[in-house]
């Protein structure tokens, strides 16, 4: 293990408290209530200091979202290594996904906010690399358990659907339904009493549609999906519920 020197510990440290306060920045007042100037003040750094360890903002904000990539990274590690077969593990994926969205919104929302083209144009190549590489961690994890699901037989993929396709499918249907949650406040009156259940009961149906077994009529998935919450992931379940 690398061993720090006293002034890379002292800018590792200095740079995590210039992130905590941009984030709390960041939630209180959106993109145009983040400012170099005010993290400066704030934390009693020159100007300098922060411009040392970010050129914009816009690296500050996709610094954000490299730890929110990370904070998921580490809860799909925790479901994909569970002893179950291939669906009870993608089940516990998806648990993950929903806790992290509901246990951390202020990460979600820098999430979405450095997909705009007007931010992301910003950064450097750097940190977009460490972004995309974050990413790839947690599609490939996911894939990983498709992979295993091929390879005990249970699931047979079309043969124009790669499991990193049918990732990016879950991964587009959960993130647009979080995505709609986040910023709308009118469901119950469209009709959306549980928006939660539903995305659930979606990616249920999209995996029954390819046949992975056991199918939703043969196995209580639903069920499944509120013990994973309780039994994978009791820390942050306790913490949503409190």
């Amino acid at each position: 293990m690398e061993t720090l020197t006293r002034k890379q510990r002292e800018i590792k440290d200095r740079e995590v408290r210039i992130l905590e306060v941009a984030r709390r920045m960041l939630v209180e007042g959106g993109y145009l209530g983040l400012s170099m100037d005010a993290i400066a003040a704030e934390l009693e750094y020159s100007k300098g200091t922060i411009y040392n360890h970010f050129p914009c903002k816009e690296e500050i904000i996709i610094a954000l979202a490299i730890q929110t990539m990370d904070k998921r990274t580490d809860m799909f590690q925790r479901a994909a290594s569970l002893q179950a077969d291939s669906r009870q593990r993608l089940s516990a994926i998806g648990a993950a996904s929903e806790l992290f969205v509901r246990l951390y919104p202020d990460h979600f929302g820098v999430e979405q906010l450095i997909r705009a083209a007007s931010i992301w144009d910003k950064t450097s190549g750097k940190r977009q690399q460490t972004m995309h590489l974050a990413e790839s961690r947690c599609m490939a994890i996911a894939a990983g358990v498709v992979r295993d699901g091929v390879a005990r037989g249970e699931v047979v993929l079309p043969e124009d659907i790669s499991p990193e396709g049918l990732v990016f499918g879950l991964w587009s249907l959960t993130f647009g339904a979080y995505s709609i949650i986040a910023t709308s406040d009118g469901l119950q009156d469209h009709g959306v009493l549980d928006p939660y259940r539903n995305i659930r009961r979606q990616m249920n149906l999209t995996l029954d549609g390819y046949g992975w077994t056991p199918l939703s009529n043969d196995y209580d998935y639903m069920a499944l999906f509120e013990r994973q919450m309780v039994e994978v992931f009791p820390d942050e379940y306790q913490q949503i519920t409190l």
